[in-house]
């Protein structure tokens, strides 16, 4: 087994960029044969290796293993970090525990890849677990080699090999593998059984459909890899098979955005449709759609703007995004627009309100539906500046300018305010 190993992880490179290794020591046969198999080979691997171990505090014989395992590594003069759970035990919250505390250790240590000791069992039972949950397709493919994973990689080199083809070495049992509490459990220790007897290598079946998700995966983003998505122009062009394979690849990028089918089919048919939207998603997370582009952006707490609203007095000069306001005083230089206003009351600059409206062509007009005749980004109307005089509007700022702004609108209109874009 040794020099299979060792071809598998030289055959894909598995520690060719990594140096310093944190390996994940549960005290279980996987783990300790995946640390046997390193700490043999860390010169021919040219590695450093550092140990975590996670001591969930579920069984009596918790703290007898970790003083075991403190003595191992001690041993093998290997340095092993030990973190001890607390507080409502469920499985989603001990993994969420579990490599958050590895991360923290590969930071401490400067290590640049996690280590697991997955094997080719957890492959098969994971495949089944979420073809039983009803996953989409590309979830079948099960667990990866190798991942990104915090600031660097998570490698699980012991995936080629079965259970029954690790070495026999002294390791620990834990007894609550066997307590049909857990969903896992459950599918190890009798739904597999069971479909054994109708196929005896039902497990190497749900490997290969795991292989050939994931080469089906790999194949179709190779033929995509030059179809846009965000583009909705072309992606409307695109069949239907394809649309959904875009926007599921595009989805990747939120790991912590899960849509359930529902959801996605949603998402799917508002892209279809031509529309100026901003919707939510779920997860601080919000899709904005402007006609022919589209994006999904997390929801940030935004700071006040300290600056608006802001009374521009007459003779004053105030800043505010890409744009220099002068009240009265002639700007030098290029990309200067100037508007007639009154001297007699300051300038109201502030942000966009329901309600607001404008004079053009002679006619009132809601700056709403200006925005929309007009296409404007919901992102640019979310940060359009007003410039008001005695509570009517005479510009958006760099967009449009009202008839109030013209001489010939207004006889009091006995100055100008110039406005510049600058080079920023």
């Amino acid at each position: 087994m040794e020099e299979q190993f060792l071809e598998f992880c030289e055959k894909n490179n598995l520690f060719t960029h990594h140096r310093r290794v944190l390996v994940a020591l549960s005290g279980g046969l996987d783990s300790m044969n995946l640390y046997e198999l390193l700490y043999k080979n860390k010169e021919r691997l040219k590695i450093q290796l550092v140990l975590a171990h996670v001591n969930h505090g579920q069984r009596s014989e918790s703290n007898i293993e970790e003083r075991e395992l403190q003595a191992f590594a001690k041993n093998k003069n290997t340095k092993l970090y030990v973190a001890h759970y607390s507080g409502d035990f469920t499985e989603a919250k001990a993994r969420t525990f579990r490599y958050d505390f590895f991360k923290e250790i590969m930071e401490k240590e400067n290590c640049t890849a996690l280590v697991t000791g997955h094997q080719a069992n957890d492959q098969a039972e994971t495949t089944f677990m979420r073809l039983i949950r009803g996953a989409r397709l590309r979830h079948l493919s099960g667990i990866s080699v190798r991942q990104p994973f915090g600031k660097g990689e998570l490698l699980r080199p012991l995936l080629a090999f079965t259970k029954n083809e690790l070495m026999k070495i002294p390791h620990f049992e834990d007894r609550s593998n066997h307590s049909q509490d857990y969903f896992r459990n459950r599918v190890r220790n009798q739904y597999l059984p069971a479909l054994e007897i109708e196929n005896p290598k039902v497990q190497e079946s749900f490997r290969f459909l795991a292989e050939e998700v994931t080469q089906w995966h790999h194949a179709l983003k190779e033929l995509t890899r030059d179809l846009t998505i965000q583009d909705l122009a072309s992606f409307r062009t695109y069949s239907s098979s394809v649309q959904s394979f875009l926007l599921e690849e595009y989805l990747a990028q939120f790991p912590d955005l899960q849509l359930g089918k529902a959801q996605f089919q949603e998402l799917l048919a508002q892209l279809r449709k031509k529309r100026n939207t901003i919707h939510y998603l779920k997860a601080n997370y919000e899709v904005h759609q402007e006609y022919d582009f589209f994006e999904i952006r997390k929801i940030s707490q935004k700071s006040d703007d300290q600056s608006l609203p802001f009374l521009l007095e007459y003779g004053n000069i105030f800043e505010i995004a890409n744009y220099r306001l002068s009240f009265g005083q002639p700007l030098e230089g290029k990309k200067v627009e100037i508007i007639s206003v009154s001297r007699e009351t300051p300038l109201l600059i502030r942000k966009r309100k329901e309600g607001d409206w404008l004079l053009l062509n002679g006619h009132r007009q809601k700056l709403r539906r200006w925005f929309i005749n007009h296409k404007i980004p919901i992102s640019v109307r979310q940060e359009a500046c007003i410039i008001e005089q005695k509570d009517k509007i005479l510009s958006v700022l760099g967009l449009v300018t009202s008839d109030l702004s013209k001489p010939s609108k207004n006889d009091i209109m006995k100055d100008s305010l110039y406005i510049q874009k600058l080079d920023r």
